[in-house]
């Protein structure tokens, strides 16, 4: 396929690169034009603009808020201006369910086609092509964009024919997600006080009770303190629990526990947290308890 790839952040960059190695034709965009170039000397091409970006059969967004969506969606030569009638709009970014709403509107009266396509996995995991993608979108058009998910995932979940259902459901993994991290961490915080070993607690979790992924991955990275470099940054982790409960609150669903995530975190970023990946909120606990300020 011709493809469009705009934002080549952590996430964004190993996606784009294993499009690449997929033996697609990729034309990168991104803010800072090292990262594109280090894409071209894999063989992707260059884009000056986000309509450069624009010229094939499907442009892929993968950045970091909905500001940084809309800007390239709406804004004066975006994508929404330049892209094909017949091309597709495959955003993977993390937005809110309205954003993804009036995008869904927006492309379909300028003829294009928009898919919801969000993904679950860190950085590790996109850069070996083992990211799952949480799709939504008319059959046809999921249809059309299913080689890009081949080459970037291990797994494509279609939900819905509604491209903000897949918003919905990304975030509500995220809030499920940054629930973990703070019972993992009080929790560690507790028998480490008492003098336990926190990676040894964390063999017994997950050789027992917990042995899914999010408790592994997290739960070594609180029980190590290793929050730097952010592979998901702190500052993104509110983000996301701000985006949850906007939909609650549409949906008119109470979300006691987001609400609680939401000032752990602002507890982080007050307390300098802001370059700290998302996982520091488990170290918050052991703080509060006394112990070394996370990050520190």
């Amino acid at each position: 396929m011709d493809i469009g790839f705009i934002g080549l952040g952590n996430m964004g960059a190993p996606m784009a690169a294993n499009l690449v190695r997929a033996g697609h034709t990729v034309t990168a965009y991104n803010r800072s034009r090292e990262r594109v170039d280090a894409l071209v000397a894999l063989g992707a091409r260059p884009a000056d603009s986000v309509a450069d970006a624009c010229r094939g059969e499907a442009v892929v967004s993968m950045l970091a808020n909905d500001d940084a969506v809309e800007a390239v969606s709406f804004g004066p030569g975006g994508i929404l201006s330049t892209l094909a009638g017949s091309a597709t709009h495959v955003s993977c970014s993390t937005v809110s369910v309205e954003l993804a709403q009036r995008l869904t509107d927006a492309h379909g009266k300028a003829g294009q086609r928009f898919v919801a396509a969000p993904v679950f996995g860190r950085p590790e995991a996109a850069a070996a092509a083992k990211l799952f993608v949480v799709a939504a979108a008319e059959p046809d058009a999921l249809e059309g964009v299913s080689p890009i998910f081949g080459a970037i995932s291990q797994r494509t979940f279609v939900v819905a024919d509604d491209p903000a259902a897949a918003s919905l459901v990304k975030l509500s993994g995220n809030f499920l997600i940054a629930s973990v991290i703070e019972s993992l961490g009080e929790a560690m915080a507790l028998v480490g006080k008492a003098g336990v070993d926190k990676q040894q607690y964390l063999d017994i979790l997950t050789s027992t009770l917990f042995g899914a992924p999010v408790y592994q991955t997290y739960g070594g990275l609180i029980a190590r303190g290793e929050f730097e470099p952010a592979g998901f940054a702190a500052t993104l982790g509110l983000k996301d629990v701000r985006l949850v409960l906007a939909a609650g609150e549409d949906l008119r669903v109470p979300l006691p526990i987001a609400s609680l995530l939401r000032d752990r975190f602002l507890a982080l970023l007050a307390g300098g947290g802001e370059a700290l990946d998302w996982a520091a909120v488990g170290a918050l606990a052991e703080w509060e308890a006394g112990g070394p300020r996370p990050g520190s």
